[in-house]
């Protein structure tokens, strides 16, 4: 019998991939595949990360829960859905077959969207019969003929048509920016809807006839466009939010109860005993002075930190950490209802107004929330450091504890920089000034550990006594974040090694290296500025944490910054460990947030079966399904960060709407074939300059640049340049933005110019622009 192959690593590559793919006909799935590479268990990783790469870029799509089609399963005609818009404001549709969309996205040919021989132009959620053209360097799909509307749902503002002879009818202003036309609402179809009042409609039969506007009836009204939340409203309808807990739910989380304190096991005692019924017996960690830190706002608890210094004599210098976490698991258990309603959720989504918890508030509030002064059931981990900062051994407990003190960041920082408050004075000498000393030594493993260096800033939206947007002021990172989130990412590379040494089956946070294509993308641009990148080096955050340090002691350190922030690959979960990038890490799991992470659940149910520390750990069921349980609670975090993100917009867009005309000062943070976008210092807002207000010259983008170049004269407007902008427009329904340049482009870059493309490869200025972004 001949031997099974082994595969070669250095063969395992996205080339190799998709001509596999190709030769299974343009799908199948990922254990088929696997066998026809003859790849390895330990090589697995590594394939579903080639496989989740070419999905992000749009190579791959799904085809049901476990199986992907490449663009060599398109039949060459076939009824297709219009799903999005590309960056250059193309559009994008998928496959529409028998089990719903499937394969991959694909571009419609430029410009088949707008005007089809003087019919209606063809928008998101429009079905199409397109034939598959594969003869440029991608596939492009060109319409046949338009065949209707999808039974989608569109999220806009009810506007009534104040002229008599309506007769109670209205339209729909779409709060998506990619919608570009309103909806008509027939009097029978308004469902009750009054002026601004914000409504999902779906279009209604006949919607895609070839002339007039698009015609919708009205299914549920969710708010008022008055109501100061509407932005967040918006949000979380736009996106799918679970709001509110159902009957069963709410029941389960009254019915809960604290820690029981009799048969605590003493904190010195060694090996952890065994209670009468089996399970792990609780350890008594009230005598340790834990305490939390955490922003000033905080209604949920999920951590506390304690240090002291070791006494071992042979560890001089040394420390002893303590973190301590919410012990969710012992709330909620594997397939109750809130275990249902907590997965469906990933995780706990944060709106500048309001939270949509993973939890009820009994649970995440109360119970679980490690509150000062109350006896609370948690997951611990002590870890021991060396005085050069490196974790020498660690172990874990399920405890009781008792927090010692409440703190806010600023309050901690103030107390370290020697001017405590009358909280903070008397922790000074027992809890603060261990922890900060601790923390220092901390700092030195991080520092030789070498993570990714990337500048980034928070902003944080206010609000007045009537609910309205007062300004929006920019977050300080202080130190003592910077020491609890050290002490966190410590905690969960324990977690990780832990259960790695247990072999057990866990959910790993992972970040992978920037593909060769991002790497390819940015050593062209470096050297348009004179900075170099060796090619063939390993790829390591040490080398980009280099190159950020020369970028900022010339001009070029915000788009450097920029750039290298956009060639990093988004961290996800999985089952597979490949390591965090970022982090420079081997091992890491998310596990010190289990009230509004579900994936911290998962890990400390899977501690818990690893270590014996309870009947409640992780399921084999639970175990078989990890893959399933990451992507999705991997779909659910972008979820909440696209809805986060929108009713954030919308804030800053009602914000800014009574300063339309403003000069601001921002710099340019993204350039496209139709224009630049730019963001603000003041506030962060984003808002986008079209190429009609850049002047008289002409422009063109040049991607390897990150410029829009003019075209006689070679003067740019480049990514990262500060500029100042006037706004013209402010859309808090869509949450739109629209500047006019003000500062003059930068002077021709030296040496040789990229040439223009070619007259019928470029977007016309579009002179509707501002027309059509105007609700």
């Amino acid at each position: 019998m001949s031997r099974r192959r082994p595969a070669d690593p250095a063969a395992l590559s996205r080339e190799s991939v998709l001509a596999a793919i190709k030769a299974m006909g343009g799908s199948g799935d990922k254990r088929g595949l696997a066998r026809r590479l003859d790849v390895p268990v330990e090589q697995r990783a590594l394939l579903r990360r080639i496989l989740a790469e070419l999905e992000s870029e749009g190579l791959l799509g799904r085809t049901g829960r476990k199986g992907f089609a490449s663009a060599d399963a398109l039949p060459e005609t076939g009824v297709f859905e219009i799903t999005d818009r590309d960056p250059d404001g193309e559009l994008l549709a998928r496959l529409r077959g028998r089990d719903g969309l499937t394969g991959p996205s694909v571009r419609l040919a430029p410009g088949e969207g707008r005007d089809m021989r003087g019919e209606a132009a063809i928008g998101l959620g429009d079905r199409v019969l397109a034939r598959i053209d594969r003869e440029g360097s991608e596939p492009i799909a060109r319409v046949i003929k338009r065949l209707g509307q999808s039974a989608h749902v569109i999220l806009g503002v009810f506007r009534a048509i104040a002229d008599p002879r309506a007769r109670g009818s209205g339209r729909v202003e779409p709060a998506d920016r990619k919608v570009r036309y309103d909806l008509v609402i027939d009097a029978i179809d308004t469902n009750g809807a009054v002026e601004g009042d914000l409504v999902l409609c779906e279009l209604a039969p006949g919607a895609a006839r070839p002339h007039g506007p698009k015609r919708a009836r009205v299914r549920e009204c969710v708010g008022r466009l008055d109501d100061p939340r509407a932005a967040s409203i918006l949000a979380i309808h736009s996106h799918g939010i679970p709001m509110g807990f159902g009957e069963e739910e709410m029941a389960q989380a009254e019915a809960a109860k604290g820690p029981s304190l009799k048969g605590l096991q003493p904190l010195l005692s060694a090996p952890v005993a065994k209670s009468a019924k089996g399970g792990a017996q609780r350890t008594d960690l009230r005598s340790l002075p834990l305490i939390t830190i955490d922003p000033e706002d905080a209604r949920d608890h999920d951590d506390a930190v304690f240090a002291q210094a070791d006494a071992d004599p042979k560890n001089p210098g040394g420390w002893r950490i303590w973190v301590a976490i919410a012990d969710v698991a012992a709330f909620v258990t594997t397939g109750s209802a809130l275990d249902r309603a907590a997965l469906k959720r990933g995780n706990s989504t944060y709106f500048p107004d309001r939270v949509a918890p993973m939890l009820p508030e009994r649970l995440s509030a109360d119970l679980c929330s490690l509150r000062e002064g109350e006896a609370r059931a948690c997951f611990a981990v002590e870890m021991v450091f060396d005085q050069a900062g490196i974790k020498r051994s660690h172990r874990f407990v399920r405890g009781v504890m008792q927090s010692a003190a409440k703190l806010s960041y600023a309050q901690a920082q103030a107390a370290f920089d020697g001017n405590p408050d009358e909280k903070a004075a008397p922790l000074m000498a027992s809890i603060l000034s261990p922890l900060w000393a601790a923390y220092a030594c901390l700092r030195l493993g991080r520092e030789a550990r070498q993570p990714l260096e990337i500048a980034s800033s928070e902003f944080r939206i206010q609000f007045g006594p009537d609910g309205a947007v007062s300004g929006v002021k920019k977050r300080e990172t202080l130190e003592a974040n910077k020491l609890i989130e050290e002490f966190m990412i410590q905690a969960n590379v324990c977690a990780a090694e832990s259960l790695e040494a247990k072999t057990q089956p866990l959910v790993y946070r992972v970040h992978d290296q920037p593909s060769k294509e991002k790497i390819a993308s940015l050593v062209d641009f470096l050297a348009t500025l004179d900075l170099s990148w060796t090619k063939g080096q390993v790829i390591t955050p040490a080398r980009f944490n280099a190159l950020l340090r020369i970028a900022r002691e010339g001009p070029h350190a915000d788009v450097v910054n920029e750039v290298v922030l956009r060639s990093q690959s988004q961290a996800i979960y999985s089952p597979d460990n490949i390591g965090h990038f970022g982090l420079n890490l081997a091992k890491y799991a998310h596990s010190t947030s289990p009230i509004r992470r579900y994936a911290d659940l998962i890990v400390h149910r899977a501690l818990i079966r690893a270590l014996h520390l309870g009947e409640d750990g992780l399921t084999p069921d639970e175990a078989a399904i990890l893959d399933q349980t990451a992507e999705h609670i991997t779909a659910c975090e972008r979820r909440s960060m696209a809805a986060e993100r929108e009713a954030t917009e919308r804030y800053i867009a009602a914000f800014l709407a009574q300063q339309v005309g403003v000069i601001f000062a921002g710099r340019i943070s993204g350039v496209t074939r139709f224009g630049a976008f730019v963001k603000l210092n003041e506030t962060n807002a984003d808002g986008i300059v079209p190429m009609s207000q850049l002047g008289a010259e002409r422009f063109y983008h040049d991607a390897t640049m990150h410029a829009l170049v003019g075209e006689r004269t070679g003067r740019r407007y480049q990514l990262g340049q500060p500029v100042e902008v006037r706004l013209l427009e402010a859309t808090p329904i869509s949450g739109g933005l629209v500047f006019e340049l003000v500062s003059e482009p930068l002077e021709r870059a030296p040496g040789p110019r990229n040439s223009p493309p070619p007259r019928d490869k470029r977007v016309a200025r579009p002179k509707s622009f501002r027309k059509r972004q105007k609700r």
